[in-house]
């Protein structure tokens, strides 16, 4: 399994293939989504309903993901809206895929989101 020197290596990577385990099926569930990397971790989004990998993520907190062809395990865990980790997530979406902004552009544009994490292990 790849490290945290191999995440820095592909932290330009446009999407991360994340892999969690179905909470009903027991099956593997692969998405393809936009990420951030900050101080080791990634971060995740997802705006509106949640769906159906976040919902495994709460019974499991355990996935794989793959970005650039490099293959990563970790933890995943949902971030309270508020809290220094989640505003690190914010900016760091934000800033990766629409550059820098104003707080307020960016709390507004992640006001309807979920925020995740995911710490390698």
């Amino acid at each position: 399994m790849a490290s945290e020197n191999d995440l820095e290596k592909v932290a330009h990577q446009k999407l991360v293939h994340l892999t969690t385990m179905g909470r009903r099926s027991g099956k593997p569930h692969t998405v393809e989504i936009w990420f951030a990397l900050r101080d080791g971790k990634v971060y995740l989004s997802h705006e509106g309903k949640e769906t159906d990998w976040m919902k495994n993520i709460k019974k499991d907190r355990q996935v794989s993901f793959m970005i650039g062809g490099e293959n990563f395990e970790g933890n995943a865990r949902y971030l309270d809206d508020g809290t220094g980790e989640a505003w690190t997530g914010k900016v760091a979406l934000y800033e990766k895929y629409y550059g820098k902004a104003t707080r307020e552009v960016i709390e507004d544009w992640f006001s309807l989101s979920r925020l995740l994490v995911v710490e390698i292990s």
